[in-house]
């Protein structure tokens, strides 16, 4: 005997306010008494603190509880014997949020997961294993605000900018000027960074130009904060000795899953930075540092041009 969950979406995404509509396939079990069929869906924040941040032993052993956004239960099928051979059960479930909290969108980070979980479970007697089968999917929550105007950057490096660097130091930086543009560090999540970057002059040789994405998870506990940058993806936009006052152009899309809108909730942070890394052929590199906030816009709100 096999149980089987499918949903009605081939993607798996939901938003707010929809239902998650899907089967609980039963299959060969014809005559098998079982003690019900069991629905759970539900999302957790789940949190793991950073042994960088905190040390070893605090990571092992303190405890930070899963935050509870949606939760559902239900007894699809009542206990019995299965008269068919193969039994569908449809099933329907409203997504909103549990009290006192709201829906965030599924995440996959390193130290803040934000996940939405169906499970379904035949129960059998106590000497016949019960059958499970579980499955993901994945809830996408519009900003219910107006559109927000994009917020362009223009930068210019040059040796004098760079932070971190003692004065003394700064005659081993090469003669250098690097400038260029964000067209917005308020991104929408579904449309990708574009810019632009030129390298002016610059004395030293350029073995590549790359972008950086890097997310920043912050989670409270009992004691302080937690609190560590893990890079999501890395794009070369330049490689070898690149043409000086040459535009090249920026582009980079945002990862699903490993990407969501930026979330400042009081018991977590999920917050972008994208970085300009010039790598130079001796091994020396560069660093410009842009923090971006993510949103998804409200497609409805944009077609209807509310907020502009």
């Amino acid at each position: 005997m096999s149980i089987e969950l499918k949903l009605s979406r081939t993607d798996r995404v939901y938003r707010p306010g929809e239902s998650v509509k899907g089967v609980v396939l039963l299959s060969g079990g014809r005559g098998v008494v079982h003690e019900g069929v069991q629905l759970l869906a539900e999302g957790n924040v789940t949190l793991q603190l950073s042994s960088k941040s905190v040390g070893l032993f605090e990571a092992f052993y303190s405890s930070t509880k899963p935050i509870s956004l949606f939760n559902h239960a239900s007894e699809l099928v009542p206990p019995g014997k299965l008269a068919e051979q193969q039994v569908e059960v449809p099933f329907e479930i409203p997504i909103s949020a549990v009290r006192g909290e709201r829906l965030f969108e599924t995440y996959h980070g390193v130290f803040v997961n934000v996940q939405y979980m169906l499970s379904v479970e035949l129960k059998r007697g106590m000497l016949s294993k019960s059958l499970k089968r579980q499955l993901e999917f994945v809830v996408e929550a519009p900003d219910t605000a107006p559109p927000l105007k994009p917020q362009p950057v223009p930068f210019s490096i040059v040796p004098e900018s760079l932070e971190n660097v003692k004065q003394s130091s700064l005659r081993h930086v090469p003669s250098l000027k690097v400038s260029g543009r964000l067209d917005s560090v308020l991104c929408s999540i579904n449309e990708p960074l574009e810019g632009e970057v030129t390298v002016e002059h610059c004395s030293a040789a350029i073995k590549s130009v790359e972008l950086q994405l890097v997310r920043i998870e912050t989670c409270h506990y009992s004691d302080g904060v937690a609190r560590e940058a893990t890079e999501i993806q890395n794009i070369q936009i330049g490689d070898g000795p690149v043409c000086h006052g040459w535009p090249i152009p920026v582009h980079m899309v945002f990862p699903r899953l490993f990407t969501c809108p930026t979330i400042n909730h009081k018991s977590f942070k999920i917050e972008f930075e994208v970085n300009l890394v010039i790598l130079f052929a001796d091994g020396h590199l560069l660093t410009e540092n842009f923090p971006v906030r993510l949103v998804r816009m409200n497609e409805a709100l944009v077609r209807t041009g509310d907020g502009s």
